[in-house]
């Protein structure tokens, strides 16, 4: 799904609202994550990334959505929606995907590093597998976005140290 003109309205809306909120996380020192969760074409939830904020290193972004619109709809089984995030669920978040039964997950940038979402879908014996749709070269940069946000940290590390002779 690399060809913009293939891309339903409603996916263009919801990976517009899962960048917008990466942007928020980006600009809140967070890591820039966001992500969204739809039903029948309409965004129930969006969110962003909010470990450092919480101090809680569970705060991501998709599974502070998986959390919402559990709440919002009464039921711990997702199966009528889908999930747009900015980067390629880590697997503490797959496993949550997973678990609600999310059948379609929408992601911007693929994590090469840690793979976590197309690592866990390849494992047998779970009873549960998304279908994975990577929207990486579609016209959102979340991957410049989060290798901007790490280039940063790092200059800022560098700077904070101390000359060593």
């Amino acid at each position: 799904m690399n060809n913009p003109e293939d891309i339903p309205e409603y996916v263009k809306k919801a990976m517009q609202a899962a960048y917008d909120e990466a942007v928020i996380a980006y600009e809140n020192n967070e890591v820039p994550i966001g992500a969204v969760i739809v039903k029948n074409k309409t965004i129930l939830a969006a969110d962003h990334n909010r470990i450092v904020e919480r101090r809680d290193p569970t705060a991501h972004a998709e599974l502070l959505v998986i959390q919402k619109v559990s709440a919002i709809i009464q039921n711990e089984r997702l199966v009528d929606c889908e999930l747009f995030t900015t980067l390629e669920p880590c697997a503490m978040c797959s496993g949550a995907i997973i678990m609600a039964r999310i059948p379609v997950v929408y992601f911007l940038a693929m994590d090469e590093k840690l793979p976590g979402l197309r690592s866990i879908s390849s494992l047998t014996g779970h009873n549960h597998t998304p279908s994975v749709i990577c929207c990486e070269n579609v016209d959102f940069p979340a991957g410049e976005l989060l290798k901007k946000f790490f280039k940063n940290k790092r200059n800022l590390a560098t700077v904070k140290k101390p000359h060593q002779m």
